[in-house]
This record gives C-alpha cells, sequence and structure tokens, in this order.
C-alpha cells in the first residue's frame, strides 16, 4: 500500500512554469510505473507523462518539449516540471503509481493557466 499526495499546482499566467511533486509513502524503489494524468471539466482524463523505475519515461504530444517527468527514488518523490504553460494545460493533475498490476492514486492538485 502507498499513499501519494501531489502538491505545487496553483496559479500562472501562460508561458510561465510550475513544478508539481508527488510524495509517495512508501518507498518506490521495485519495478513500478509513475506518472502524471490531467482531467479537465468535462473531459476525460488523459495521460501526461510516465517514468518507469528503469528510468524510461513517455510523454503526451500535448506536451512533448514544454513538460519533463522526473524521479528521486530516495526522496521518494516523482516531479513534473512544467514550462511554456498554455490555458490548454489547465486541468487537475494527479499522481499514479502502479506496480504489479495495481493502481494508486493520489488526490490531485489544480493547475490553472489563466492571464
Amino acid at each position: 500500500q502507498v499513499q501519494l499526495v501531489e502538491s505545487g499546482g496553483g496559479l500562472v499566467q501562460p508561458g510561465g512554469s510550475l513544478r508539481l511533486s508527488c510524495a509517495a509513502s512508501r518507498s518506490i524503489f521495485g519495478i513500478n510505473v509513475m506518472g502524471w494524468y490531467r482531467q479537465a471539466p468535462g473531459k476525460e482524463r488523459e495521460l501526461v507523462a510516465t517514468i518507469s523505475s528503469g528510468g524510461a519515461t513517455n510523454y503526451a504530444d500535448s506536451v512533448k518539449g514544454r513538460f519533463t517527468i522526473s524521479r528521486d527514488n530516495d526522496k521518494k518523490t516523482m516531479y513534473l516540471q512544467m514550462n511554456s504553460l498554455k490555458p490548454e494545460d489547465t486541468a487537475g493533475y494527479y499522481c499514479k503509481y502502479r506496480s504489479f498490476g495495481i493502481d494508486y492514486w493520489g488526490q490531485g492538485t489544480q493547475v490553472t493557466v489563466s492571464s
């Protein structure tokens, strides 16, 4: 069992940056995949980026080149560095941890990109 807590969301102007963090209650060493998902009102939750325990990353086309996913296993934390933010990035952002077919979700943190 692992609890996940996101932080770092907020209000930012277009073109600005935010760094989201996802802190895990337990060790994230081992075989697993962690990822960031987002969901805007009235829309389905979509994958933003994933990072495996081996360091392999995957990004949605809409964020490629602007967002960077990373993890620090010693700190039990995953990050999402978001640069060049657009209004279309506005959504609740959720952290997910998957290990051996079991998913764990954080409560989400709101990102609002607006002038």
